[in-house]
C-alpha cells in the first residue's frame, strides 16, 4: 500500500473526473489514471464471468449512502423487452457464471421473477442484492420462498449489528425490519452451511471512513447477530462508500468531501487495483445501456466500446478485452483492502480513518 506522497498531497484531488478544489475544471487525465501509470498498471477487461444488471431505481428505502439515488418515487424500471434481450445474450454466452441483480430493490421490478426463472433454467448462478425490508412489503410476502425455491444467493446490506447505526444510515425502523427479514431467511434455510443457500451481508461505513478489516469484522458480526438474535449468515462483505451522488452530497454538506477524497487517494493499494471488479464484469442499466461498473452507470460514464447498449451487440464476448473507463471515484475500489461487490480484494489488518 502506498503511503503519503508530498506531491500527491499538494495536487488537486479529482472526484468524478473534476477537481474538488478548482471549481470543476475538466482534466485530460484523471488522478486515478495517473496513479495507474505511476504504478506501471495497464488494466483492461478480462474474460467476462459476471453480468451485473440494474433492474431499476425504484426502492422502498432511500438510504443516505446510496450511490444509485434510489427511492420510492423513482420511476426508472427495466422493461420486458430489455429483460428478454439479456436472456438472448446469456443463452449465447458460455463464460457468464453469475448474474448479479441489483437496483433500487430489484424484487420490485415486475419482471424480476420471470428473469430469475430464465437465468436459473440456464444453470447460471443468480445474486439478489436485497435490502431485506423489501421482503416485508405488501405483495412481497412470498418473495423469500421464491428465492429459496430457485437457489438464489441473497446479498443484503446491514451497516451494523446495532439499531442506532443502521437506522441512522437507512431510516427509522429499518434495523428491526432487517432483523425480522434475516430471521425469515434463516427459517427457510438461508445462512446454514448444510443447505447451500447463501446469505451474505454487506457492511458500509456510516461516515467518511474506510471499512475496517473484513475478517475480524465478520467474526464480530457473526457473534453479535447470533448471540442477540439467533441469526446466522455465510460471509460479510465490506464495501467502501463511493463519493458520488447521494453520499457525495452528504460529504459536501458536512464539509468532508476534500478530506475523504484525500483519504481514498492516499490509501491506494496496487494489489487491490489489479483485482478491481470491472476487469471481470460489465454492468447493464435499467434501459439496456452498458457500463464498466455500477458506479460508472450511476455517473452515466459510457463504456469505451463502439456498442453502447445490449441491442448493439450480438454476443457478450464483444465487451471483453476492452479498455475500462476510469475516473477518480475509482480510488474507492482501490483504497485500503480494496472494495468490490464481493467485498475486500486483499487481506490486511490495517484500518484507515480520517
Amino acid at each position: 500500500m502506498r503511503g503519503d506522497d508530498s506531491k500527491m498531497k499538494t495536487d488537486k484531488i479529482m472526484v468524478n473526473g473534476t477537481s474538488s478544489l478548482n471549481g470543476g475544471a475538466k482534466n485530460k487525465q484523471s488522478k486515478f489514471e495517473a496513479e495507474l501509470e505511476l504504478n506501471h498498471l495497464s488494466l483492461r477487461r478480462r474474460s467476462l464471468s459476471i453480468l451485473q444488471v440494474n433492474m431499476g431505481k425504484l426502492c422502498n428505502q432511500a438510504c443516505h449512502h446510496c450511490h444509485v439515488d434510489a427511492g420510492p418515487k423513482r420511476t426508472e424500471i427495466m422493461e420486458k423487452n430489455t429483460v428478454d434481450r439479456l436472456v438472448e445474450l446469456l443463452e449465447k454466452s458460455e463464460g457468464i457464471e453469475t448474474v448479479d441483480l441489483t437496483g433500487g430493490a430489484p424484487e420490485m421490478n415486475p419482471w424480476f421473477r420471470y428473469f430469475v426463472e430464465k437465468i436459473r433454467a440456464m444453470k447460471i448462478e443468480v445474486i439478489d442484492r436485497c435490502n431485506l425490508t423489501v421482503l416485508l412489503e405488501p405483495g412481497q410476502e412470498d418473495t423469500a420462498e421464491f428465492l429459496r425455491d430457485h437457489l438464489v444467493q441473497v446479498v443484503s446490506s446491514l451497516p451494523c449489528y446495532s439499531l442506532d447505526n443502521v437506522d441512522k444510515q437507512r431510516g427509522n425502523g429499518v434495523f428491526i425490519k432487517s432483523i425480522e427479514a434475516l430471521q425469515l431467511l434463516n427459517d427457510l434455510g438461508y445462512g446454514k452451511t448444510e443447505t447451500g443457500l447463501r446469505l451474505d451481508l454487506v457492511y458500509n461505513p456510516v461516515g467518511a471512513s474506510l471499512p475496517p478489516s473484513q475478517g475480524p469484522l465478520e467474526a464480530e458480526y457473526k457473534e453479535r447477530l447470533y448471540t442477540d438474535f439467533g441469526i446466522e449468515f455465510n460471509q460479510l462483505y465490506t464495501i467502501t462508500n463511493m463519493p458520488i451522488n447521494r453520499f457525495r452530497h452528504l460529504l459536501e454538506r458536512t464539509g468532508q468531501l476534500e478530506s475523504y477524497s484525500h483519504l481514498l487517494q492516499n490509501s491506494f493499494n496496487q494489489t487491490a487495483a489489479e483485482e478491481i471488479m470491472c476487469r471481470d464484469l460489465v454492468s447493464i442499466g435499467w434501459d439496456g445501456k452498458i457500463y464498466d461498473c455500477d458506479f460508472n452507470q450511476m455517473l452515466e460514464l459510457p463504456i469505451r466500446c463502439t456498442a453502447k447498449t445490449i441491442f448493439d451487440i450480438e454476443h457478450l464476448s464483444e465487451l471483453e478485452k476492452n479498455a475500462i473507463h476510469f475516473e477518480d471515484h475509482c480510488f474507492g475500489c482501490t483504497a485500503g483492502e480494496g472494495s468490490s461487490c464481493s467485498g475486500a480484494l486483499v487481506k490486511s489488518d490495517q484500518e484507515m480513518v480520517l
